[in-house]
């Protein structure tokens, strides 16, 4: 709608532009047509004056032709002082004469001038359309109607404006907090995820695992030194510190390192029995740092159950002589088993047996 209103008023004011235009020029016409008329007769005029002149000069020089026969000068001095006289008087003459002739040249220029300006404004008058004064009326009348519409409806967009700026405001406000949120939320979510082991091309590692990691480290390195005894020092223990799966979490899987062939391949690849040494040099290793860094704790008594059926004589002769190193110091090592090698091995026995009934008798064997 405004743009409609936009067109129609540029029409409205083109229109009324060139009934203007057409007003001035017929007023300028006739104008144009005095000033040439006058020029006209000035021309007339000057070049009558130019005819009158030369015949004065004419007469002059006749006059001049008459004196020269009639006067006789007393010297030479008057008729050079007459002679000079009439001289000055050519001259000015000569410069009236110039003077006109370039009024003269000057008007005509001017008439010419006049008359293309003429008839230009002839032809434009002639080719400009006729204003249909009635529909321009009746069109104005429509647009004052559709101006006071317009001003109705503005007021009501201010009435609305208000409030819509109120509410532009919180929700600016609201805009501006969500980004401070957006911004909290994403360096606690790396920390987050950094905490639980899921930062994007990191490796997964939870706290609570990296925390791990260093008692780990230390449960290691006690436990390898009962696993290399038990072993003949073919066996160490390593953590892994990259997972086999991209998506799982790592840090606290174990390799086994073979010293005799210089591999390094993953703990499940371990045999029953050398799986049993492991796990009882962890086990060792784990109590040996407790009891370095709990603060004065001391494990007085330990039990190890059942596995030693999987060890070769060899293999079970380093294990006891790892629980046997246990012992020192006062600390009571018990060995849970049905074995029967280990009966020769160890001194001190609680023997377990089943009746028949369902019960079970205990007796105490000390060598």
């Amino acid at each position: 709608m405004q743009n409609e209103i936009s067109v129609i008023r540029t029409a409205i004011l083109a229109e009324e532009q060139n009934l203007r235009r057409k007003e001035e020029l017929e007023k300028t016409i006739p104008v144009l047509k005095q000033k040439t008329e006058t020029l006209k007769t000035t021309v007339s005029e000057q070049t009558a004056e130019t005819a009158a002149s030369l015949g004065q000069i004419k007469e002059k020089r006749a006059q001049t032709a008459a004196m020269a026969n009639e006067l006789r000068f007393a010297d030479q001095r008057a008729a050079e002082a007459c002679a000079k006289e009439y001289e000055n008087q050519k001259t000015a003459l000569r410069q009236a004469l110039k003077q006109a002739e370039d009024r003269c040249n000057e008007n005509e220029k001017r008439i010419a001038a006049m008359s293309a300006a003429i008839e230009t404004l002839t032809k434009a008058l002639s080719d400009m359309p006729e204003t249909d004064i009635p529909a321009v009326q009746a069109e104005a009348e429509s647009l004052a109607l559709q101006r006071l519409q317009t001003l109705k409806n503005k007021d009501a967009v201010i009435g609305r404006l208000a409030p819509n700026e109120k509410i532009l405001a919180a929700l600016r406000k609201n805009g501006e907090e969500q980004d401070k949120l957006e911004k909290q939320y994403a360096w606690v979510k790396a920390l987050s995820d950094t905490a639980n082991g899921t930062m994007a091309g990191q490796e997964k590692i939870q706290l609570e695992t990296y925390i791990q990691q260093t008692y780990f480290e230390r449960i290691l390195i006690r436990a390898n030194r009962r696993l290399l005894v038990m072993t003949d020092g073919q066996y160490e223990l390593k953590r892994r510190e990259k997972t086999e799966s991209k998506s799982g979490q790592s840090g606290l899987d174990l390799n086994i390192i073979d010293h005799y062939n210089g591999t390094e391949r993953d703990v499940k690849t371990l045999s029953g029995g050398e799986s049993f040494k492991a796990s009882l040099a962890l086990a060792l290793g784990l109590s040996d740092e407790i009891q370095a860094s709990a603060g004065g704790i001391q494990l007085d008594t330990m039990f190890v159950d059942e596995g030693f059926g999987s060890l070769d004589e060899g293999s079970l002769d380093h294990a006891m002589r790892a629980l046997t190193g246990l012992t020192e110091g006062g600390r009571l090592v018990g060995i849970i088993s049905h074995v029967s090698a280990l009966k020769e091995k160890i001194d001190t026995q609680i023997i377990v047996k089943k009746d028949r009934d369902g019960g079970s008798r205990v007796q105490i064997k000390l060598d």
